[in-house]
């Protein structure tokens, strides 16, 4: 499967530009954007401009609504809900973080449960929004039923991820994983491929392991049975309860506090329904923040200098790799699948646009 490297200001324009032919105006095109873009800075493949043809999608199957309104429906000091109304994930998510980091400033404290939108992109962009003002940033979100519960075979949660990003030195902490062995994307990635899918995860409508990613995709659309498991597996011999566990906590905190739609009832027909949380907390309400700054930043210098396993080189401590990814891409540019670009071709000519004049020639 061939690849193609763009660069970064040309994705942007690009990017830009067929948002805005998508209906929506050049702050929110920007922001979309950013996002994604993060995705595929940080070599997140699956949820970077692979995932552009999805909401293409989503706008013509009706989920997305253009002309939404987001709605507060509950506030305090410390918290809101917010009903985004079928519109765009990472326009409601954008708001509804830099709410919460508002009111962590003010109060110590500040949490947006979000009912009644639609996917927004990574869950680590918006705990980094927290991180990048000295906050401590949690985000969650349910999505498209996926996961199949442990010793279960119909998939009743989505990929829920949990991201949480805390700031120290000489780089910022950020986690954001899924709590399915693997997203959504990273199966459509490997059908892009044409590749097997790994063993361990994924089951098919029987609820035996799969290696079929075509197959899993068409029975997660159809509703067949089967999905992707939690993290852990199959069985609770490796965790996959815990996985299961995971997945719930962002469920309870994306669409349980805010009354909106479980996973398994999200992303059918023309609803949407998907439901996020956004968490910001002041380290103040500690003691000083650069002291705990300082002291959190030696404990993650002990993790990366502690004894390496044999044949090891170097122990991560998360966010790490995606910064040196950033580094990477900006100089080389981002790697685009061949089957990204035949979306994005459909697209533009949908639209109107002269892809030719955003990205040039491609050698695909």
């Amino acid at each position: 499967m061939a690849y193609v490297n763009i660069q970064y200001e040309t994705m942007k324009k690009f990017s830009n530009h067929v948002f805005s032919k998508f209906g929506f105006t050049d702050d929110e095109s920007k922001i979309i954007t950013d996002v994604l873009l993060m995705s595929d800075m940080f070599g997140i493949e699956s949820h970077g401009v692979q995932r552009m043809v999805r909401y293409y999608n989503t706008i013509k199957n009706g989920r997305l609504h253009m002309d939404s309104k987001l709605e507060i429906i509950h506030e305090t000091p410390i918290s809101a809900v917010i009903d985004n109304n079928s519109g765009m994930g990472q326009l409601v998510g954008h708001y509804a973080m830099s709410k919460a980091i508002e009111k962590a400033k003010t109060s110590g404290v500040g949490f947006v449960s979000v009912r009644n939108s639609n996917h927004y992109g990574i869950a680590g962009y918006y705990a980094k929004m927290a991180c990048d003002e000295g906050l401590i940033g949690i985000s969650t979100t349910n999505s498209e039923a996926i996961m199949v519960p442990t010793y279960g075979r119909m998939a009743m949660l989505g990929s829920n991820p949990i991201a949480i990003s805390m700031p120290a030195e000489p780089y910022d902490f950020l986690f954001d994983a899924s709590t399915t062995v693997v997203t959504r994307g990273k199966v459509e990635v490997y059908n892009k491929k044409g590749e097997p899918l790994p063993e361990g995860w994924t089951l098919n409508a029987a609820g035996h392991n799969s290696t079929d990613a075509a197959d899993i995709l068409k029975n997660i659309n159809e509703k067949n049975g089967g999905g992707i498991l939690p993290l852990g597996g199959s069985t609770e011999k490796l965790g996959g309860h815990k996985g299961y566990g995971y997945g719930m906590i962002a469920e309870i905190f994306s669409s349980i506090l805010s009354m909106g739609l479980t996973s398994n009832h999200t992303n059918i027909g023309s609803t949407g329904g998907t439901c996020h949380s956004f968490i910001a907390i002041n380290p103040n309400l500690f003691g000083d923040p650069e002291s705990i700054k300082a002291h959190f930043s030696s404990y993650l210098e002990e993790l990366r200098q502690s004894p390496k396993a044999d044949g090891q080189t170097r122990i991560y401590t998360h966010g790490e790799k995606e910064i040196e990814a950033y580094a990477v891409r900006l100089k080389e540019g981002i790697p685009v699948n061949e089957n990204t670009i035949k979306e994005m071709k459909e697209i533009c000519s949908e639209y109107e646009i002269d892809m030719e004049s955003f990205l040039g020639k491609l050698d695909i």
